[in-house]
């Protein structure tokens, strides 16, 4: 309090000269740098203020109290386009799935200018970039011997001619009994489903009955990497500010064991997997929009490994 009262009593001429950053904003040897990202809102809705107030005012409040810092800083956010909600929406609403994207990346961008939140770059996943890091970091995890390949039942509509991912499936949820339960989860009891376990499933989109069938899919070999990762929890438990919460997930998951993640899916929607056999579908959303974080300060800078490959800085 002293402290304030003393830097009070001096007065605003006696403050730091307000840093103004070049632009693009880069990483600047000696100055504290600040690389800020909120989560990627989905492009299926229109935001209102509980999404921006629990996705990307808290980011744009610290963004705002690094610059008064002085600290170099560059805060990017976008709009996370890719998968199945995109897909779904578009058929309600009669349009392509990039159209769907076009129309609600506007209302986003338009939204989070009006509120003036001070994103230093505001984009997206569906490009080129997005493309080009994804398969870049596929192929590295392929050469590592970090993928392998298994076989998934699935549901098929053969009236439609393809495999039906979780959301465009509806039937009776296999423990409660509800009626319009999805293919990944019923909104009554709130229990995630396997859609093969439905009860008289049902395509969203034609309403024909579809078959179980059996389709090939690339996995994340996450158990090669327990012995490596373990070591690493204990270290970063140790030194980093975790919340409770977080050691308490991540701790679950290693005493279960991690499993096989699928990263890929049977849709048209998406980054295209660069693979023979695999090359009519696409990767799962979750596996593709994290990328997006990279690919957005890629579309902003030639120079984005500045930010995400710089420990150094």
């Amino acid at each position: 309090i002293t402290a304030a009262a003393e830097a009070w009593a001096r007065g605003a001429a006696a403050l730091p000269k307000a840093w103004k950053p070049q632009k693009p904003v880069l990483p600047v040897e000696g100055m504290r740098n600040v690389l800020i990202t909120s989560a990627l809102p989905y492009v299926n809705n229109v935001p209102h203020l509980g999404n921006i107030i629990g996705c990307v005012l808290s980011a744009d409040t610290f963004a705002r109290y690094c610059r008064l810092r002085n600290w170099n800083t560059l805060y990017v956010c976008g709009t996370d386009e890719y998968g199945t909600a995109t897909e779904t929406k578009a058929v309600e609403e009669g349009l392509t799935p990039q159209e769907i994207c076009n129309k609600y990346n506007a209302i986003h961008a338009d939204i989070y200018r009006w509120f003036d939140i001070s994103f230093d770059y505001f984009g997206r996943t569906t490009t080129p970039h997005q493309t080009t890091i994804a398969q870049d970091i596929f192929q590295r995890l392929l050469a590592r011997g970090f993928l392998l390949q298994d076989t998934v039942e699935q549901l098929r509509c053969e009236n439609c001619q393809r495999f039906l991912a979780d959301r465009f499936v509806e039937g009776t949820c296999p423990f409660c009994s509800y009626e319009e339960a999805r293919g990944d989860q019923c909104d009554k009891c709130g229990k995630l489903i396997n859609a093969v376990e439905l009860k008289n499933p049902q395509c969203k989109l034609c309403r024909g009955v579809p078959v179980v069938k059996p389709t090939q899919h690339l996995f994340l070999d996450l158990p090669k990497l327990e012995e490596r990762l373990e070591p690493w929890l204990e270290q970063s438990w140790a030194t980093g500010d975790w919340t409770a919460n977080a050691r308490y997930i991540t701790r679950s998951w290693i005493r279960d064991g991690l499993k096989p993640r699928c990263i890929t899916r049977d849709l048209k929607w998406g980054t295209p997997v660069p693979l023979d056999g695999f090359r009519d579908k696409v990767f799962y959303v979750w596996f593709d929009a994290p990328i997006g974080y990279l690919s957005i300060t890629a579309n902003y800078t030639d120079q984005w490994e500045r930010w995400w490959k710089n420990p150094q800085q």
